[in-house]
């Protein structure tokens, strides 16, 4: 094994430690975590220091309320809103997760002519724009006659999300040792037991991955929500506190970043507790 320990050398003194590793370090937390700060910032402000930036410093607060959040969850329908948004979120981040789990062991593991064309099939299906794609698939909503509902959306997302999971998992599955697979055939398991007993315990990394960049996008969608979805009652997140709380060029700041803050915090905590799962999985699937 080769050393590379005097190759790092140039990092034993203090200066060129803080120079090279310590102030770049500041400087990505400092524009990663200032739009968080700048979030509860505006969430915790009087109206009067929303409002009036000469007399009152935009980056500090000297009477911090939470009338914003009190008004947030208790005097509108937001806990219906974040309601809407993890049941949508969960249902198609499942039912995405079974489709490209099964596609991606299909066109990995089971040799067959043209398994890498229909793989390469699959995620150029990721790239095409959504703002493309609502224009049919609101034509299959309204056949359907789920317009105006929670599932419109639940049929709509797999149709972004399958592609760059299975993408992502096939990467994965690759990694796996085919050996594994071809002992398991010679002892009689069938392909059901073995995905099931042998490479989806060895994919979970993968599956995390796939897991949270699925249930992130579903979270944080936009366009197909505003697209199908109308009432009130049944919007998501995003939707719902841009129409709630902008009465045309009257924006309600400290109301709307209060709802991005509480709608944030459940995506802060599922990164944190999965981080190194989902960092494993995409350099697997990326080194694929």
């Amino acid at each position: 094994m080769e050393d590379f320990s005097e190759g790092m050398a140039y990092l034993d003194t203090l200066p060129k430690r803080i120079v090279t590793v310590y102030i770049p370090l500041v400087l990505i937390m400092i524009v990663l975590l200032f739009p968080f700060y700048w979030m509860v910032l505006t969430a915790i402000k009087p109206d009067e220091q929303l409002l009036d930036l000469d007399t009152f410093n935009p980056f500090f607060v000297t009477s911090p309320t939470f009338k914003h959040i009190y008004k947030l969850l208790f005097e509108t329908a937001y806990p219906r809103w974040l309601w809407n948004t993890m049941f949508i979120s969960v249902v198609s981040t499942v039912l995405s997760l079974i489709a490209s789990v099964l596609a991606a062991y299909a066109i990995t593991r089971i040799r067959y002519r043209g398994a890498n064309y229909v793989g390469a099939a699959i995620f150029l299906a990721y790239l095409v724009p959504p703002s493309i794609l609502f224009i049919p698939l609101s034509t299959v909503i309204h056949q359907y006659g789920l317009f105006d509902s929670v599932f419109a959306l639940i049929l709509v997302y797999p149709t972004i999300l399958i592609p760059f999971s299975t993408w992502l998992l096939m990467g994965y599955f690759k990694t796996i040792p085919y050996e594994l697979e071809e002992c398991a055939l010679i002892d009689g398991a069938s392909r059901w037991q073995i995905l099931t007993k042998i490479i989806l315990p060895l994919a979970i990394p993968g599956i995390i991955s796939a897991s949270i960049f699925s249930l992130t996008l579903c979270w944080n969608e936009f366009i197909y929500a505003l697209t199908f979805i109308s009432s009130s009652v049944n919007k998501t997140v995003p939707v719902a506190i841009v129409n709630e709380f902008v009465d045309g060029d009257i924006y309600r700041w400290g109301s709307l970043m209060a709802g991005a803050l509480v709608g944030s915090l459940p995506l802060v905590v599922l990164y944190s507790f999965f981080v190194e799962h989902y960092v494993a999985a995409m350099t697997g699937a990326v080194k694929e």
